[in-house]
């Protein structure tokens, strides 16, 4: 069995500002939803786009939701998982919006129109990591540098 190593705060925010991907949970009248989406962190907020009449456009404004991200290695059995629960909320300020597209616009995959800006506050930030002896950070396949 592999050893589980809370991660400090300082290196939860690392590996979730150098991340690109990730997971969201919104809670719908029908039941739990997770979604895979593209984000980035500007300020204290995880920031990602979606279509305004998709489950997030929908159901995410004004409450709290969860969001994932995590790198696994199979073949030697580690990886990381970084959480956040906050609150969502959408970004409509001119400001703000113009301040997310020069740090760092976050760039949705799926096609279609992705106009609806959201953030979720970092109120509670916490991950793990599974196996000793590495570094995430330095040994990540995918590193984002804002």
């Amino acid at each position: 069995m592999l050893e589980s190593v809370e991660l400090s705060l300082s290196e939860a925010e690392t590996l979730l500002r150098s991340g690109v991907t990730g997971r969201v949970a919104v809670s719908t009248p029908k039941g739990p939803h997770i979604l895979p989406v593209n984000y980035s962190v500007v300020g204290e907020h995880v920031v990602f786009r979606t279509s305004p009449y998709s489950i997030l456009g929908t159901h995410a404004h004004r409450t709290t939701v969860a969001f994932e991200t995590d790198t696994f290695d199979h073949e030697r059995q580690r990886g990381w998982s970084v959480l956040v629960r906050g609150r969502a909320e959408v970004i409509n300020d001119a400001a703000t919006l113009e301040s997310i597209h020069r740090i760092w616009p976050p760039r949705p995959w799926a096609a279609g129109q992705r106009n609806l800006h959201i953030g979720v506050r970092l109120e509670e930030v916490t991950g793990r990591r599974l196996g000793s002896g590495w570094d995430p950070v330095r040994e990540a396949t995918v590193r984002r540098i804002v």
